[in-house]
């Protein structure tokens, strides 16, 4: 708690001749912890993560509309074509490994920009090639560079928010990488046609120099490097963390974020058998980028700027799982509420945070067979896209229950490279597919592609249902878990 060292400049001083590290707030009322900021304050700088995350995420798909160009003024195949959007998703796998060692040694705020500005430099550089070869490399160092964004960004609403008050605003956070992607052809869809496939990039230029305008009132949210910051200026040690040498602080976050993710992939079955089934799950939706305007275009004779409609299904699916999250955090959070306001003893399992993925686990081959077995020219294009919304919708629900079902397992430390695992296998799911995905098509039609897609989802399904059941023996066998 508070100590005296902490409080000097804050009504008080302390004895010149104690030394007392700081290492916490002075108080619960301490006026420079993020907890206690004004709600238009919270709520900005969530808004500032969510920017960022929307930048970077509809750089994935923004690129889509102009592969045809790509493809014609290059003189390469749809696949080679399609190396630029598989690499950036690649790139995006080793965010977790860059970001955290600069964000607990220099802050949120201090990742944020040289990492955004890596980013824009790169995809400059992507409008800018001249080759395939340059594209894909600029694309893939682009991923790499903006993908930090994604990891902080949850530290960032960790930082400001309490817990009770947390769902909300870090389902919002996780809802904008979802959209991003779904924007990214609507936006470039139009603009391909008469102005070339550069002006993907140059667009994408364009909303990173608009989410950085938009951050400049951004303060630093993260504990240790404002309490660290205080102890500088009163002369005192700082928190513990920022005691160690940095050859050391760098070496234990290296392990926590390189390591140890790959050692739970391995080793956990919670984290494993998720990983995989979430990481196939988002493999088929970056595969539906590169299969959607496909299928549109030979069952429907859509144009260009016409493809970029058919991925609003994605977005209202990830939309109304979004809404449902939001009322069931809510109900759930009333009814603990209730109960510890009634004396009652409640502490219920981790596995009640899966019952949402029970629901969506249900819909994601759902969705793939409506959307492939009703695109044909008899049935309006409609009913196809209303398919692939329904399997974003129990996409979102998946991935949501997991978010929240980790850190309850595992805490928040461990929690964080159990996530680190998904994302890093989605990455490289994610830029595997689409490399396949239009020879997949052509050869076993419309309807059975996705069908083989549905059907391996289909076999995964059990995985949620199977940690509900035996949750809590997988657990007792943790290593991870005390």
């Amino acid at each position: 708690m508070g100590n005296s060292s902490a409080s000097k400049g804050l009504g008080t001083h302390p004895k010149l001749e104690t030394i007392i590290p700081v290492k916490d707030w002075s108080g619960p009322y301490d006026k420079e912890n993020p907890y206690n900021w004004t709600n238009a304050r919270k709520i900005y700088h969530t808004a500032v993560p969510s920017a960022f995350a929307f930048v970077v995420t509809i750089a994935s798909s923004i690129y889509i509309p102009g592969i045809e160009l790509i493809r014609q003024q290059f003189h390469v195949s749809m696949t080679i074509a399609l190396l630029p959007y598989s690499f950036y998703v690649f790139g995006q796998a080793w965010g977790p490994v860059l970001a955290a060692p600069l964000s607990e040694t220099f802050g949120r705020r201090g990742t944020y920009a040289p990492y955004l500005f890596l980013f824009a430099l790169f995809t400059l550089g992507a409008g800018l090639s001249q080759s395939i070869a340059a594209i894909t490399i600029c694309r893939f160092l682009a991923g790499v560079f903006g993908s930090p964004v994604l990891s902080v960004s949850a530290g960032t609403i960790a930082d400001i928010w309490v817990p009770q008050d947390r769902a909300i605003p870090m389902a919002f956070l996780v809802l904008i990488p979802f959209l991003g992607p779904s924007f990214g052809p609507l936006i470039s869809g139009f603009t391909v046609p008469a102005k070339g496939w550069r002006w993907t990039q140059w667009i994408l230029l364009f909303i990173a120099i608009a989410a950085s305008l938009f951050a400049i009132g951004m303060r630093e949210t993260y504990k240790k490097v404002l309490l660290n910051r205080r102890a500088k200026k009163l002369g005192v040690p700082g928190p513990d963390g920022f005691q160690l040498s940095l050859s050391r602080r760098m070496n234990l976050l290296l392990t926590s974020t390189l390591f140890r993710p790959w050692n739970m992939f391995f080793t956990e079955i919670i984290v494993g058998t998720f990983a995989f089934y979430i990481g196939f799950n988002f493999a088929i939706y970056y595969s539906l980028f590169a299969a959607l305007p496909y299928i549109f275009i030979k069952t429907y004779d859509f144009d260009l700027g016409s493809q970029g409609l058919v991925f609003l299904g994605l977005a209202v699916g990830n939309v109304v799982a979004f809404m449902l999250v939001v009322v069931f955090s809510r109900i759930s959070y009333r009814n603990t509420v209730q109960a510890i306001n009634a004396g009652k003893a409640i502490n219920p399992p981790p596995e009640k945070r899966l019952l949402l993925a029970l629901i969506g686990s249900i819909f994601v081959p759902v969705g793939l067979f409506w959307c492939g077995w009703s695109a044909r020219p008899s049935v309006h294009w409609i009913v196809s896209i209303v398919g692939s919304a329904i399997f974003a919708f129990g996409n979102f629900l998946v991935f949501m229950s997991y978010a929240i079902y980790v850190i309850d397992v595992y805490g928040a430390s461990v929690g964080a490279s159990a996530t680190a695992t998904v994302a890093m296998v989605r990455s490289l799911l994610g830029a595997a597919f689409p490399l396949f995905t239009i020879q997949m098509y052509e050869c076993l039609g419309i309807a059975w592609a996705t069908s083989l897609l549905a059907f391996i989802v289909l076999a995964l399904t059990p995985v949620p249902w199977i940690l509900y059941r035996f949750g809590p023996v997988i657990r007792s066998k943790s290593q991870y878990i005390s």
